[in-house]
């Protein structure tokens, strides 16, 4: 039946655009802020990064579900983007392992797909116009309402998510016998960063977002850590609070994404949304104290403000994005704190950057 259920279904814009394309058999519809990645592979760990919350995700790629699904390359606990655009979805895969078709995979969780969209084209059409809100609808559901809908939306803009992707309860990830102990702050955790960390001795305690500094304490780890997620850094408030406790513990810091916008916050270094954000496995950067250029995973809509990072006399930049000169990475000077903006842990991506989280190591293990 799923092959026969090709009806039509449309994208719309905020700005009213409409883009045209064929339900994948899911019927209704889905809102959120459209934005695309580049990445050629890696589709179920997209999927299933917490960062992308709230989120319909457009592949760049032109085919998706081509090889299925595995439980092994999941990066939460579930899917997490909103809804997904792509030019051509597979319903067949073949890859000899895979446990089920991406098909079967959204269907279980009712997650709204639309393919046979001019993906360049509309690609394209956010590079020029900026990532906007906006609606799948495979249920026939007339325009006039879906617009009136897609007003009542929130903006990405001041949108607090870590709330909603954060575990609940702490928990544990690792050999509790391990050489080091990591407190990390779950601010939308990807499975792959524990996993990085576990293979460096480390046993990590995940707390929930809101947790207080001094339970955090309370775990006497070696280190801290400050997770990716979804939303605006902006109003957590507490978060940076507790960065800020976290820094003055004089124990190694260390941030990605979300967490690295929090040590800016924290430090009084603001941010701001992005015409259209960084979401891919191909981004050029620059390490200025290596000197050496890396290709990173990125998956960001807000950037902490460059003008403000150099002008902060305790902070010195330390990676530099080489497509537009954004901030990719900074450290503290005269302390063990350093953050990215890009995904070292890299799932998917290339492993260039994994260094550091054996730097965060060598920090723990100068601090032991």
């Amino acid at each position: 039946m799923k092959y026969k259920q090709r009806e039509q279904a449309i994208l719309l814009l905020s700005d009213g655009t409409v883009f045209y394309g064929k339900s994948i058999g899911i019927k209704g519809k889905t809102f959120g802020e459209v934005c695309f990645n580049t990445g050629m592979t890696g589709y179920q760990e997209i999927f299933t990064d917490p960062s992308y919350y709230g989120q319909i995700m457009v592949a760049a790629t032109a085919h998706i579900g081509n090889y299925g699904v595995h439980q092994n390359e999941v990066d939460s606990d579930g899917v997490k983007i909103a809804g997904l655009v792509c030019r051509n979805f597979s319903f067949d895969y073949s890859r000899p392992d895979a446990e089920e078709s991406l098909f079967d995979y959204f269907a279980k969780i009712n997650l709204i797909a639309i393919s046979d969209v001019d993906t360049r084209a509309l690609v394209s059409y956010i590079r020029d116009n900026g990532a906007q809100n906006a609606v799948i609808c495979t249920d026939g559901t007339p325009l006039e309402q879906l617009k009136a809908e897609l007003a009542n939306t929130p903006n990405m803009k001041g949108l607090e998510l870590a709330s909603v992707v954060s575990t609940k309860e702490p928990y544990f990830y690792g050999n509790e016998n391990a050489t080091y102990k990591v407190a990390a702050l779950d601010l939308g955790i990807k499975t792959n960063i524990l996993r990085c960390f576990e293979e460096r001795d480390c046993y990590v305690k995940v707390f929930p977002y809101n947790t207080p500094f001094a339970e955090l304490q309370a775990f006497n780890a070696d280190g801290y850590f400050l997770s990716n997620g979804p939303g605006d850094p902006e109003p957590l408030k507490q978060v940076q609070e507790t960065a800020k406790q976290m820094i003055e513990s004089n124990k190694p810091v260390f941030g990605i994404c979300l967490g690295h916008q929090i040590i800016g916050l924290a430090n009084g270094i603001a941010t701001y949304k992005m015409f259209n954000g960084h979401r891919g496995i191909n981004h050029p950067i620059m390490n200025h104290i290596t000197g050496k250029g890396e290709i990173t995973s990125q998956n960001h809509g807000f950037a902490i403000v460059r003008d403000e990072l150099e002008k902060n006399a305790d902070f010195e930049l330390t990676h530099e994005h080489l497509n537009d000169q954004t901030v990719a990475g900074m450290r503290m000077k005269g302390k063990q704190v350093f953050s990215v903006q890009y995904h070292p842990e890299s799932s998917p991506g290339p492993h260039d950057s994994r260094y550091l989280f054996d730097e965060f190591v060598t920090f723990m293990q100068s601090h032991k």
